[in-house]
């Protein structure tokens, strides 16, 4: 048996819902026609989806240049420092498990209004706060909204788009992630420059609340998964919303039918039950452990590559005696990095270009190796100064940003939703997010610590150690979901 056909049989329980179209296109001469494009309702949902993971992007990015101007308005310690950094974090390890699931048993379009709905509250809330309490609780519960979008976004978009292009779209969609921490960085660079004040940084999440009730109110027209209302017994409303998401002029298909298949039948365990059953500890490791390992690296050189900037490039003030002093090491810090996050954006789209073609696994083994080369050419800054520092510390970093999005960040995500059965898929791609974010809150919390514990160098050291043994986990456990139907078809 190949490789491929042993992917196909552990994906075989996946398959949970049968979709029967009465036709196929065919031209006037009898040859049968290429499939038909995405309707208007499946690019509204692509849409709508994009949108969580560009507020991710942009809130989680856009802390890394605002966090200087926290830290001094609240004069916060070191510790403190960490919490600031790991508490959106924090908040999306919690939603994507504790919230995730519900896209299961309520429904993926409740979950998806629902989960935006607590990012305004939040994002609101933050702009007023007075006190780090309430800062930390308003970093947390953007996070907790943002975390509940992890499965969500990906489910309501691989369960309504076909399976030939699902991997492009999904990660199409995941790479505004990078597009919002660019226009993230850029804001807050943008900001400063018209605002240097210490205060500054509530604007930059106050921006984001219109576009946020914009989506908000577009999630209301979308239709509801039909494999979800046909797992849970409502066969009728699933041909009914099937139709909604296939609508066409002029019509096609005319009629849709829904069943499940009868060996799936019977009463199927859900939730944390079913996920850690024998059967799932396979998908449930390929698609939590990698992901922990790149969350390591992502995210804690993505919130502190300013601080990073800030202390080997660019004419800074070593000693800050004012306000625009530290605004004008923040701006310094932002420029780099708006310059490394374009790399963010060049490696996601290699990922859609590729991923539907060359497949999900190898690159994520290639992408994971990528990302320690790039870390070890950084680490190598600590050992020279002036230009020949300056060098290597972005020609690291860019090539790290670059493999990252290519291969584990982009990848992780999308083999979380692909691997598990529809009945229990939200609650596994819900899991795994949350486990990776453990990974994103510790380096969030820690480097500030160990910044100046250790120092820059030997933490680039630990993380090239990291993405290399994601790189044998990725291989060991590999299951490649290439071109493969979650619906059946």
């Amino acid at each position: 048996m190949n490789e491929m056909s042993t992917d196909q049989a552990r994906l075989d329980r996946a398959r949970s819902v049968q979709f029967y179209i009465d036709e196929r296109p065919y031209w006037v001469d009898g040859t049968e026609a290429p499939p038909p494009k995405m309707t208007g309702t499946q690019w509204l949902i692509w849409w709508l989806s994009v949108a969580g993971k560009f507020f991710e992007g942009l809130v989680v990015f856009m802390t890394g240049v605002a966090m200087p101007l926290i830290a001094s308005e609240f004069g916060l310690n070191a510790t403190q420092h960490g919490m600031v950094g790991s508490a959106s974090l924090f908040g999306i390890l919690i939603g994507a498990s504790a919230l995730g699931g519900l896209a299961d048993r309520f429904g993926r379009k409740r979950v998806f209004i629902m989960e935006l709905g607590l990012f305004i509250a939040f994002l609101t809330a933050i702009i007023f706060t007075q006190s780090f309490a309430w800062l930390i609780v308003c970093l947390f519960g953007m996070g907790l909204a943002l975390g509940c979008d992890y499965p969500t976004a990906h489910l309501v978009i691989s369960e309504s788009t076909p399976s030939k292009t699902r991997g492009g779209l999904v990660l199409s969609a995941f790479g505004f992630q990078a597009v919002g921490a660019i226009f993230g960085t850029l804001l807050g660079y943008i900001i400063l420059t018209l605002d240097p004040s210490i205060g500054a940084w509530r604007w930059m999440y106050g921006v984001a609340i219109i576009p946020a009730l914009a989506v908000f109110i577009g999630r209301f027209f979308i239709p509801e998964s039909p494999h979800w209302l046909a797992v849970h017994g409502r066969g009728k409303e699933a041909e009914s919303e099937l139709q909604k998401l296939l609508k066409r002029v002029p019509a096609y298909p005319t009629k849709v039918s829904v069943s499940e298949p009868p060996e799936l039948a019977r009463k199927k365990l859900t939730g944390y039950r079913a996920l850690f059953q024998r059967h799932n500890l396979r998908p449930l490791i390929l698609s939590s452990v990698p992901w922990f390992l790149q969350d390591l690296g992502t995210y804690g050189i993505g919130i502190f590559t300013p601080t990073i900037l800030a202390a080997t490039v660019g004419h800074k003030t070593e000693h800050v005696r004012n306000v625009a002093d530290l605004v004008n090491n923040d701006l310094i810090a932002a420029k780099g990095t708006a310059l490394l996050d374009l790399l963010l954006l060049v490696g996601i789209i290699g990922a859609v270009l590729l991923a539907d073609r060359i497949g999900r696994i190898r690159l994520q083994v290639f992408g994971f190796i990528g990302c320690a080369v790039g870390l070890f050419i950084a680490a190598q800054a600590g050992s020279y100064s002036g230009a020949t520092q300056t060098a290597l510390i972005f020609t690291g970093f860019m090539l790290f940003n670059f493999m990252t999005n290519l291969g584990p960040n982009a990848q992780t995500y999308l083999i979380a939703g692909e691997v598990f059965p529809t009945h229990i898929r939200g609650t596994g791609a819900g899991f795994a997010a949350s486990f990776a974010k453990i990974g994103a809150c510790m380096t969030a919390f820690l480097f500030p610590v160990l910044l100046v514990d250790i120092g820059t160098t030997a933490l680039l050291y630990g993380l090239v150690v990291t993405s290399l043994i994601g790189a044998v986990v990725t291989f060991f456990f590999r299951i490649e979901t290439r071109g493969i139907s979650l619906d059946g078809r």
